[in-house]
């Protein structure tokens, strides 16, 4: 919570205010391996073999929470059995059960995000509603931000839907109004009620379509001059004169 806006402004005005930035995946990764390694504070008297995309899944996990992070490091190692010689295995199978959530295939800057948004798109152009909040589902669950998504439900608001409903617009920014209002995890039902909206919603590309044979004409130096009749009538071509 914002303290300016949560706490007294006598007492803001007194007091310092520091602002804690969540911590990056890769800081995380790092803290992991300081506590495996640190005999005093850590982790380190005991035999950790950590797989690598077990590291990744708990930092990414974590949500850059470093004591998240180092309680789900801990509850894996101490809950694993120890091989023959002694060695824990941290596996990404122990990494989902100490975290309690499973890893999901999905990289925010790769194949597999635009790979799932398109497909939520597509879904939404079907009237498969289902399929739709299917695929928001896994975004969210992925970590996708849910800003992006909302702004995905906008611009497909006006560019799939258009003038075959015009409230779809007004309820898509509505929409990514209230996620920004409510924020995680209830900013999941609004997305969830405009895609659905969205999937039920008639379509139609006139708007989009039109905009586009516009630009193309334009584009290809086919442009005309302003008809007399719709020019300005009312003020000089030069005012300052």
């Amino acid at each position: 919570y914002n303290p300016f806006f949560y706490v007294n402004s006598a007492l803001v005005s007194r007091s310092q205010v520091f602002q804690l930035e969540p911590l990056k995946v890769q800081q995380l990764e790092e803290l992991v391996d300081r506590a495996l390694a640190d005999k005093e504070r850590g982790l380190g008297n005991y035999k950790v073999q950590m797989d690598p995309d077990a590291r990744t899944h708990l930092a990414k996990l974590a949500d850059g929470d470093a004591r998240k992070c180092l309680n789900a490091l801990e509850v894996g190692v101490l809950t694993t059995p120890p091989d023959k010689k002694y060695v824990i295995h941290f596996t990404l199978a122990v990494a989902e059960d100490s975290i309690q959530q499973k890893a999901i295939v999905y990289d925010k800057k790769g194949d597999a995000h635009y790979d799932t948004i398109s497909a939520f798109i597509k879904s939404m152009r079907a009237s498969d509603e289902n399929g739709a909040i299917y695929w928001l589902a896994k975004m969210l669950h992925a970590g996708e931000d849910f800003r992006f998504i909302a702004r995905r439900i906008v611009i497909f608001a006006s560019e799939d839907v258009g003038l075959a409903d015009p409230e779809a617009l007004p309820l898509a920014i509505a929409t990514q109004q209230a996620v920004e209002f409510v924020g995680l995890p209830e900013a999941r039902i609004p997305l969830a009620h405009a895609t659905a909206y969205m999937c039920r919603a008639k379509k139609s590309r006139e708007a989009y379509e039109a905009l586009g044979a516009a630009t193309e004409e334009i584009e290809n130096e086919r442009t005309e001059r302003v008809p007399e009749n719709l020019k300005n009538k009312h003020f000089p071509v030069n005012p300052e004169r």
